[in-house]
């Protein structure tokens, strides 16, 4: 299985990240903030400084993982500065993704409401009427917009947007029918949301996943609380052997990307990636 991780868990020095990545044998980088920025904010000179440190360490780029499109409101017009801005930054991450081989690019989805379906009665009281529609219309234009760059996207299952759980980037991607479109899936984030890991939120996404993130957590839905955790303490660990099987028996070809969000009291920077690097790579490269 190919193994990556988000370079920001370790650090926003390109240099440093890069050589823990090939001092623990991991091959893919995926980029988020580096040198303070988040991708697609960056000038020619830092671009060409995270190519050396790539190539120096002999590691690839797996996603270009700007948050496009994060958090927008579902009833914004597609006319709307917001969008617009949004556009112009995925049309960046389409740049970087061209100028540093990197097959896929992020994209999530508008800010979360909690009931988008409903009926016999529900439709007129709690449902919020129209809220899918429009994300489907939002997340057309980023997907045109990835047909015309030959770029694929990925949208992320996130637990502050509306797209919780593999069920529903399933149900969207069906609806916008375009194979420029796939699923990441972050397993946490969806357990936060109330999807099962495994073996059903897995099954319902199986066919359209191309991008993975691992990190651990313990999860407090109902004092809408989360802590990090190291991996395999948290949340998440009855179910990382059972994925990982999984993924093996269905000749998963994506990368696994180790989200270092941990962070342990006191610890240094990059102490998290440290913390759970290799659990990460029992399970996954085992």
């Amino acid at each position: 299985m190919r193994l990556g991780a988000i370079t920001d868990g370790i650090s926003q020095d390109p240099q440093v990240a890069c050589r823990e990545l090939a001092r623990h044998g991991i091959e893919y980088a995926e980029l988020q903030y580096v040198f303070g920025k988040e991708v697609g904010e960056h000038s020619a000179d830092e671009v060409a400084a995270i190519k050396r440190a790539l190539s120096e360490h002999g590691i690839k780029v797996a996603c270009i993982t700007r948050h496009n499109f994060n958090g927008i409101p579902w009833d914004t017009p597609l006319d709307d500065e917001l969008i617009v801005r949004h556009r112009a930054g995925l049309e960046r991450s389409f740049a970087l993704a061209a100028e540093l081989a990197s097959p896929l690019v992020r994209v999530m989805s508008c800010r979360k409401e909690m009931i988008l379906f409903g009926d016999q009665g529900a439709e007129n009281w709690v449902v919020r009427n129209g809220a899918w529609q429009a994300q489907v219309r939002i997340m057309e234009v980023a997907v045109r917009l990835a047909e015309r760059a030959e770029i694929d996207l990925v949208t992320e299952t996130e637990n502050g947007g509306m797209i919780t759980s593999n069920l529903l980037a399933a149900k969207l991607i069906e609806e916008l029918d375009s194979p420029r479109l796939g699923i990441l899936w972050d397993p946490t984030n969806s357990l936060y949301c109330t999807e099962e890991p495994f073996p059903t939120g897995y099954e319902c996404g199986r066919r359209y996943i191309r991008h993975i993130h691992i990190k651990d957590a313990q999860i407090d839905i109902p004092r809408a609380t989360v802590q990090f955790r190291a991996l395999g303490t948290g949340d998440l660990a009855p179910y990382l052997v059972d994925i990982a099987a999984a993924l093996r028996r269905d000749r998963y070809d994506g990368v696994v990307s180790l989200e270092a969000n941990y962070h342990p009291p006191g610890g240094a920077p990059g102490s998290g990636f440290a913390a759970s690097v290799d659990h990460f790579r029992r399970v996954f490269a085992g």
